[in-house]
């Protein structure tokens, strides 16, 4: 059990407000037994000075906002950044846990005295578009002092395991909150902006960015016309100029987490329209297991976390070119239903957020009694680093 004399200061390149994903379905089960404040990457402004926001969230984490002067050089920002964590760390109780979603924050959280340090990696994020060239070599850092690794999938946990060397990592793909989504399975009002578009609607949720396959998009958009292609989520690192257009592609953009079962729910298809690139070598899609809970068939390109284990055991259809995923949609929309949607309920009987974080919270639990008995290095866990000089 927690106490509220338990603190966690997450280090995120996410936004809390950006989309509600994996942090959020952690943090926040987190927060209902101890104090979580969530450090996002800065914003950078036309200002004189840097300073921080505070935000509380509903699901009870404090969210900690950087803004910083869009003049200033690297190192003298992560400086600034380093005050502010002074800061955040002045209200909370003492030696929080690190939490990192990226490596980047070891510059200037190096000297927090820390019960334990964990590193939840989501995704390979050396390989991602305009990724910093100092990335790799900080998470070569964090690797060394974290005491427990989580990976957000099964080939990303494998990938670490060969290139890392730590001891102590493991896969916790994304989960599902099953219930949220169970309820696309029945009639919903209809969205105002989903009302008017025909059937058969193919459904895509989800960020928008270098990881879309947008020449499927205009490949299948133009080959079926019939279908309409219905596209919800905000747009990452890619201009709208780049989009595919057509009368059969509806960009709706972002909605909010709680409004999602409504569109799915008018769906008669769901796609996971993954390019294969460098980005996408080791992703888990966190909407694989949510299309299921929602009732709808799965299309997918073959992500290797999408082949297994959803195509290998019948819960989505595998298809890349764009003739495949022609066929791969009409197979879906002439399938069963009830056989489909028992098939997924066998699944997703055993995955909630409330069991993944249990099961998580209890490896962190191990790694603080782990440190406990080692006392100067539950206190300084990057004195070893500091003292090789390898901390920028």
């Amino acid at each position: 059990m927690g106490s509220p004399d338990e603190s966690l200061l997450c280090l995120s390149h996410l936004r809390w407000k950006f989309v509600y994903q994996r942090p959020q379905h952690l943090l926040g089960r987190c927060a209902r037994e101890r104090t979580v404040v969530f450090f996002e990457e800065p914003i950078f402004e036309p200002i004189d000075d840097g300073r921080l926001a505070l935000m509380d969230t509903p699901e009870g984490v404090v969210v900690a906002t950087p803004h910083i002067p869009v003049t200033m050089e690297r190192e003298a920002a992560e400086d600034v950044q380093r005050g502010m964590v002074d800061r955040v760390l002045a209200a909370l109780p003492p030696h929080p846990v690190l939490w990192y979603y990226t490596p980047m924050p070891v510059a200037f959280t190096d000297h927090v005295r820390a019960r334990a340090v964990v590193y939840d990696c989501m995704d390979e994020l050396s390989l991602f578009r305009g990724a910093p060239p100092e990335l790799a070599e900080r998470e070569r850092l964090l690797f060394d002092c974290a005491d427990v690794v989580f990976t957000g999938g099964h080939s990303l946990y494998e990938h670490k395991i060969r290139t890392s060397g730590h001891e102590n990592i493991h896969a916790f793909p994304s989960s599902v909150d099953v219930d949220h989504f169970r309820c696309a399975r029945y009639e919903l009002d209809e969205p105002r902006d989903q009302a008017d578009i025909p059937h058969p609607r193919i459904g895509v949720c989800g960020v928008i960015d270098e990881r879309t396959n947008l020449d499927l998009h205009a490949q299948l958009a133009e080959a079926r016309p019939d279908l309409q292609i219905v596209m919800i989520g905000p747009l990452a690192k890619i201009s709208s100029d780049v989009l595919p257009r057509a009368p059969n592609i509806h960009w709706l953009g972002p909605r909010r987490y709680e409004q999602l079962p409504a569109y799915l729910a008018g769906w008669d298809v769901a796609m996971l329209p993954f390019a294969h690139n460098e980005a996408t070598r080791f992703i888990s899609p966190t909407k694989t297991p949510e299309y299921l809970a929602a009732g709808k068939p799965v299309v997918s390109t073959s992500i290797r976390d999408v082949v297994t284990p959803y195509g290998r055991d019948g819960l989505a259809w595998i298809a890349d070119s764009a003739l495949e995923f022609e066929h791969a949609i009409d197979a879906a929309l002439a399938s069963d239903p009830a056989t489909r949607i028992s098939q997924a309920d066998t699944f997703l009987a055993g995955l909630s957020w409330d069991r993944t974080w249990r099961e998580m919270w209890s490896h962190v639990e191990r790694a603080i009694a782990a440190r406990e008995r080692r006392p100067s290095s539950m206190t300084q866990p990057w004195a070893g680093a500091a003292e090789r000089g390898e901390v920028y």
